[in-house]
């Protein structure tokens, strides 16, 4: 039987809180990245996200979990990435920390799935978008916030089909 795991840093709880909506849709684990270990990283199918904080930085916990991320043997995992930031007033670097998550389990050697198109989005730039597309999920809970709920519910359909 498959596993997954909805793995998060939050500073003042809005990823926290996105990361147990996202975990109950699934029906997966939702563990912080504090508390990330082996056992966590086993799971078949991960799903981390992220707050962007300044300048499109990660979300302090992460740090050390970006570590474990490269160096873990991700081969045949399938992870999705979702991030948290503010487009107003970030619009420049909105969702940025999902760049780096979603580079260190590449790095790691998983399976990459849950890319969002742009469309519908006000925000100016961010490292997070590749080839037109969002990496993951991108969410603003403070300007967009009438939007968070209808977003996780179609990425989550976007990648059940591909979470083993």
């Amino acid at each position: 039987m498959s596993k997954t795991v909805v793995i998060f840093g939050s500073s003042t709880g809005t990823c926290e809180d996105i990361a147990g909506k996202i975990g109950k849709k699934l029906g997966a684990e939702v563990v912080n990245v504090t508390d990330m270990n082996d056992d966590v990283l086993s799971a078949d199918n991960l799903i981390i996200g992220s707050s962007t904080w300044g300048a499109g930085e990660l979300q302090d916990d992460w740090y050390d979990g970006v570590s474990a991320l490269k160096n873990a043997d991700l081969a045949g995992k399938v992870v999705a990435v979702f991030g948290c930031g503010d487009s107003s007033s970030y619009g420049d670097t909105f969702c940025g920390a999902m760049a780096e998550l979603y580079n260190a389990a590449k790095t790691g050697g998983a399976t990459m799935v849950g890319e969002v198109s742009t469309d519908g989005y006000t925000f100016d730039d961010s490292e997070a978008v590749q080839g037109g597309n969002f990496v993951g999920l991108a969410l603003d809970d403070i300007n967009e916030n009438d939007q968070t709920d209808s977003r996780i519910e179609a990425w989550i359909a976007q990648i059940q089909g591909s979470l083993k």
